[in-house]
C-alpha cells in the first residue's frame, strides 16, 4: 500500500519565501526569461494511451501529474525515476515511488499506475519505462509526458529519439518564471541553482543530438546569445565537462 509522506507535504508548505529572481542582477533577467522560455513548448493538450511523468527533485511535477490522471486525460499513469544525480544527494527512496505516493493522496487509484525506479537519466526515463511497459504487454501508443516546465523541449526531444513511432506531447505544471523559482522548486536548491540547471539543459539541447540521445532542436540565436550571457555570469555549475562534450 502507498502511503502520503507527510515530510513531502510540510516541506511544500514550508517553502512558501517568494525568493523569485529578486536576488538576480537586474540585467541578466532577459536572458534567464529567453531560456525559460524557449524551454518550453507550450503543446495543447489532447487525450492520450498514458501519463509519462519522468520524475526529479520537483514533486510539483507529480502532482501535476496526478492532476491530469484525475481530469480524465489518460486511463494510465506512469512515473518514471531512481535516484539521478540531484537526487541522490535529497533522498533515500527511488523518486518514482515517492511521486506515486503524492498521486496515492490526491485520490489515484494504485491499479492505474506504474512505476519504474530505476532510471537515472530522460534517456533511462523512456527506455526503462518502454521496457517495463513491454513486459506487463502494455503497449500505449500516444502519451502525455509531464516535466518540469524547464525541461519540456529536452525532454520531447529526448522521448522522439527514443521511442520513435509514439505519439508525444509534452505538459508541466502551469507556473510563471517568478513563481517556480519563489515557491516551487526544491528548497535545497536556491534560484541561482535552478538557473545554472536551465542552463545546463540548454547546453544539453545542443550537444545531445549528435551523441544520438535526442533529436534536433533549432536554437534560435537570441536564446544562444542568451546562454552564452548567463555562462559569463557564473551560470555554469551544471554545464557538461570537456570530456562529456
Amino acid at each position: 500500500m502507498l502511503k502520503p509522506n507527510a515530510a513531502i507535504t510540510k516541506s511544500r508548505e514550508a517553502h512558501t519565501t517568494p525568493l523569485g529572481l529578486a536576488n538576480v542582477e537586474s540585467g541578466l533577467r532577459a536572458f534567464v526569461e529567453k531560456v525559460w522560455n524557449y524551454h518550453q513548448l507550450r503543446h495543447e493538450l489532447s487525450r492520450a494511451d498514458a501519463i509519462l511523468v519522468l520524475c526529479s527533485h520537483d514533486t510539483v511535477v507529480a502532482e501535476r501529474g496526478a492532476q491530469l490522471f484525475l481530469e480524465g486525460w489518460a486511463p494510465l499513469l506512469i512515473f518514471s525515476g531512481g535516484l539521478g544525480t540531484i537526487t541522490r544527494h535529497l533522498w533515500s527512496e527511488p523518486e518514482g515511488k515517492l511521486f506515486a505516493r503524492i498521486a496515492v493522496a490526491m485520490g489515484v487509484p494504485e491499479d492505474r499506475i506504474v512505476v519504474e525506479s530505476q532510471s537515472t537519466n530522460t534517456g533511462e526515463n523512456v527506455l526503462f519505462t518502454k521496457a517495463l511497459l513491454a513486459e506487463r504487454g502494455l503497449d500505449p501508443q500516444t502519451f502525455i509526458v509531464v516535466q518540469k516546465p524547464y525541461m519540456e523541449r529536452r525532454s520531447y526531444a529526448t522521448f522522439r529519439k527514443m521511442w520513435p513511432g509514439k505519439q508525444v506531447i509534452v505538459t508541466s505544471p502551469q507556473l510563471s518564471l517568478d513563481e517556480y523559482l519563489g515557491r516551487f522548486s526544491h528548497e535545497s536548491l536556491t534560484p541561482d541553482e535552478v538557473i545554472s540547471i536551465m542552463v545546463g539543459d540548454l547546453q544539453r539541447i545542443k550537444v545531445y543530438p549528435a551523441k544520438g540521445f535526442q533529436i534536433e532542436q533549432d536554437i534560435p540565436p537570441d536564446v544562444w546569445d542568451a546562454f552564452n550571457e548567463l555562462v559569463r555570469a557564473g551560470y555554469d555549475k551544471r554545464l557538461l565537462t570537456a570530456g562529456e562534450v
